[in-house]
């Protein structure tokens, strides 16, 4: 039976959305924050640290949550962008990637008790993984049948190499803090072992 969520809860689920907002921007307010042209941006790092730590469906309300709020107008996309022509542009699908990905590290961490270093690395580049897979096909479908351009595939993952690099390092960053975190926000918010019994 699926836990309701707790005022906790709530406050957590709010503080990712809000970190997604500002990983989203860091390139905006600091635009040195740059390693060959590409942005560093923190929004698959919150992601993926969401699914890590709040578990696969609070995780996912999280991520939710920053993407309603951006739909609606707020100015939390890469940016400071806004709307629904943002979430189905060429890269909204990274945005929806994200419920998805946060959703995938959290079913996978939720599967053991105590899980160690070695299972918050997989979940996190399950997560990341999710995130690229969906993402990048997302932006080549847009590119190609929407925006009336070509592109391949192959193309497309082309471009998201150096992106891919550079979160890849953040993931394996958020899975080696996520353990010191994880008792701790697992006490707070309960949403943790519905499949122990």
């Amino acid at each position: 039976m699926e836990r309701k969520f707790r005022t906790i809860d709530l406050v957590y689920a709010g503080m990712f959305a809000a970190l997604m907002a500002v990983g989203a921007n860091l390139t905006s307010w600091l635009p040195f924050l740059q390693v060959a042209g590409v942005p560093l941006s923190m929004a698959p790092f919150f992601a993926v640290l969401a699914g890590l730590l709040l578990g696969s469906r609070l995780a996912a309300v999280s991520m939710l949550v920053y993407a309603l709020i951006g739909a609606a107008g707020a100015p939390v996309f890469a940016g400071f962008s806004a709307g629904f022509a943002v979430l189905f542009g060429n890269t909204g699908g990274f945005i929806i990637s994200y419920i998805l990905a946060a959703y995938t590290a959290g079913k996978i961490i939720e599967t053991s008790r105590k899980p160690k270093l070695p299972m918050f690395m997989a979940a996190g580049m399950a997560g990341i993984l999710v995130i690229y897979l969906f993402g990048t096909t997302y932006m080549y479908a847009f590119v190609n049948y929407a925006a009336g351009a070509k592109m391949s595939y192959l193309a497309a993952w082309q471009i998201m190499t150096w992106f891919a690099v550079k979160d890849i390092v953040f993931t394996a960053m958020a899975a080696m803090i996520a353990p010191r975190l994880y008792q701790q926000v697992k006490k707070g918010t309960g949403q943790f072992r519905q499949n122990a019994a």
